[in-house]
């Protein structure tokens, strides 16, 4: 027997239920129970499908469409965030900051430099170079205890505003102590760079979060 329902069922009939190319991952709820019921309609009585990949295939689709919007949030926000940050650092300009280094900024003939030692010390000398490398400061301190920040003020209206460099010889039983050195910085500008905000000084970038005192 001639099943002519079944052999043309569908065959000449237009099924345009979305257009070509549709992006099922923006496909509202109505919408999607339309096409499902048309695929269930639409398919062979004799071959039918199996709607669960349908609906499999959509669910992983709006699934990837949300963490994509997601990702695009966190990195606008990062991106506002970031640029806050760096408004914000702005601020920091013309400032003067202390942090851990052996290069001191010098204004009017004067600076505070602190520094401490890993261990004890019998001598400590301290001397401060000008760009040429030439000595124009030094001073002598004897039996200095580990871990304790000690103080060195320059104070010579001779010495112009700029970088000086500090080095230290520390001294135990003739033998060399690691110690290390606070300078000040005057900020020049302020940098975005390798994801980080940075302070400009001299020719020096420092992270800003390295900066252990503002002002003082």
């Amino acid at each position: 027997m001639e099943l002519n329902g079944i052999n043309t069922y569908g065959s000449n009939i237009e099924k345009k239920i979305v257009d070509a190319g549709y992006d099922n991952s923006k496909m509202e709820k109505d919408d999607f129970l339309k096409v499902l019921l048309a695929d269930i309609k639409w398919q062979d009585p004799m071959e039918a499908k199996d709607v669960s990949e349908f609906i499999n295939n959509t669910v992983k689709l709006r699934e990837m469409e949300v963490l994509n919007s997601f990702e695009s949030s966190v990195k606008a926000l990062d991106s506002a965030n970031t640029s806050n940050a760096l408004l914000m650092a702005s601020n920091l300009i013309h400032k003067e900051i202390k942090y851990e280094g052996n290069e001191t900024y010098l204004k009017d003939g004067k600076t505070k430099v602190e520094f401490s030692l890993k261990d004890n010390a019998d001598t400590v000398e301290i001397s401060v170079m000008d760009r040429n490398g030439n000595l124009v400061e030094s001073k002598s301190f004897t039996n200095l205890e580990a871990g304790k920040e000690y103080p060195f003020e320059i104070d010579n209206p001779e010495l112009r505003d700029g970088y000086y460099k500090i080095y230290i010889n520390a001294q135990k039983d003739g033998k060399s102590v690691d110690s290390t050195i606070y300078s000040r910085a005057l900020v020049d500008g302020v940098i975005r760079k390798d994801d980080q905000i940075k302070v400009l000084f001299g020719a020096k970038e420092l992270e800003i979060e390295k900066i252990l005192q503002i002002g003082g």
